[in-house]
């Protein structure tokens, strides 16, 4: 029964343990792997409890290095990236079995009282309870903390060291003061206060919860501080936009003052018999006038001066371009939010056709209307067709700006085509906007 008892623990058990780990550490990692990778990691941790004797150090360290081996080589993972779950996953491993240790421990006084072997088994499977409490955490890490955001390599360290910490502590109670059991008369003594290492190994567990949640939060930080950073830059140039469309609608505005003396001064040409003089002079009222015309006819100043300028850029690209966009103006939509929408859009059409081979069709087609109260937009252009949208920082500010105005996004791919479509919704009242944005 023993000798039963003792493969049990050792290869069953000690198994179950090293295979968990090392399937988490691939979930952390976010890799899957054939199932000839996990039989070879099992037959090494075999080899590594043959080898080295149990309950020592060393076959701690053997196992976390074997860990560590097996997510550089064979899931191709980043070392900091590695190093960083591995404490993780074998922290938790470790203050789990703390846990229940101290558990087992206090209540090793009561069950005594009862037969051996029913009290050794229920010792078996009491303690090995922390196997399971040790998957709920690696799920819980995983669901709340990792699964949602990208582990930034350049601030591994800021949760690395202090996961290290709680690692190392772990280790070093369950080796020490767990590994240190004396039998005294028949009875398990361990000099030590029990309640007091149960408190310090959930507080344990604990610290690795508040540092994952911290480190979530410093995520969000970095993040929102590079989107917020990214809308203030872009502001900047829409704002840059909507003045060149200012200054371009009063250069029109005085030409439209002066059109009157012009027509007087050509007709007195005309008159006067002074026939080539007058076509000279009209020459040069139709540069004036496409001076001051746009390439795009939106009925929007901003608009006009932003399209212009976007699709200017990808027709000297080699890019086929077309316009069909028709707004309403003035509106109680702001200029600077249809130039967000605008802005981005373009600039990620632009980037889609770029990256297409040479040889293949690019184009770029921008067509709205008016319908009631909805304005309709459609960005149409070519890409490469490979892969799934990923919805960047242009498409969530974009998306942000139909939902102030009641309206939607949606995205629409057809083999070689993107079509990103926006409905938004024109307030009647400018109330309604100082509420959204408020």
């Amino acid at each position: 029964m023993d000798a039963f008892l003792d493969f049990f623990i050792i290869y069953i058990i000690g198994s179950a343990q090293m295979l968990t780990g090392f399937y988490f550490l691939t979930v952390f990692l976010q890799k899957k792997i054939k199932l000839l990778n996990y039989i070879l990691f099992l037959m090494l941790g075999i080899v590594i409890t043959r080898v080295i004797p149990s309950s020592n150090i060393a076959e701690f360290i053997a196992y976390v290095l074997l860990l560590t081996a097996m997510g550089i080589f064979v899931c191709r993972a980043d070392w900091k990236t590695v190093i960083l779950y591995t404490s993780l996953i074998v922290g938790i491993m470790e203050l789990s079995y703390g846990i229940f240790n101290s558990l087992l421990s206090i209540l090793y006084p009561v069950m005594i009282s009862f037969d051996r072997k029913i009290a050794g088994i229920a010792f078996i499977v009491l303690g090995n309870l922390a196997l399971l409490a040790a998957v709920i955490c690696y799920r819980m890490v995983y669901r709340y903390f990792l699964c949602c955001e990208t582990i930034k390599k350049q601030y591994v360290l800021l949760i690395l060291i202090p996961i290290l910490m709680i690692f190392l502590m772990g280790e070093h109670i369950s080796s020490v003061i767990y590994g240190n059991v004396n039998l005294t008369d028949g009875r398990l003594t361990v000099n030590t206060n029990h309640y007091r290492m149960l408190l310090l190994q959930f507080l344990g567990m604990a610290s690795l919860f508040c540092i994952m949640f911290a480190y979530k939060k410093l995520l969000e930080n970095f993040r929102l501080s590079t989107e917020l950073s990214l809308l203030e830059q872009e502001e900047h140039f829409l704002n840059r936009y909507v003045e060149e469309a200012k200054e371009h609608y009063e250069k029109t505005k005085s030409f439209r003052h002066d059109i009157k003396n012009h027509i007087m001064v050509v007709k007195e040409l005309l008159q006067e018999g002074n026939l080539e003089q007058a076509l000279n002079y009209i020459g040069d009222m139709k540069d004036m006038t496409e001076e001051l015309s746009f390439p795009c006819s939106t009925n929007n100043p901003a608009a006009d001066i932003l399209v212009g300028n976007k699709l200017g850029i990808a027709r000297s690209m080699g890019i086929d371009v077309s316009c069909s966009l028709h707004l309403t103006y003035p509106c109680f939509i702001r200029d600077i939010d249809f130039c967000i929408i605008l802005s981005n859009a373009l600039d990620n059409a632009i980037h889609a056709c770029k990256s297409m081979d040479s040889a293949a069709e690019k184009y770029i087609h921008v067509t709205g209307r008016i319908q009631g109260d909805f304005i309709l937009m459609e960005i149409e252009n070519s890409f490469q067709g490979k892969g799934l949208i990923r919805k960047g920082t242009g498409l969530s500010n974009v998306k942000a700006v139909a939902e102030k105005y009641q309206g939607s996004m949606s995205i629409k791919t057809q083999e070689n085509v993107f079509i990103l479509s926006i409905l938004l919704i024109i307030p009647q009242h400018p109330e309604i906007i100082s509420q959204q944005i408020g």
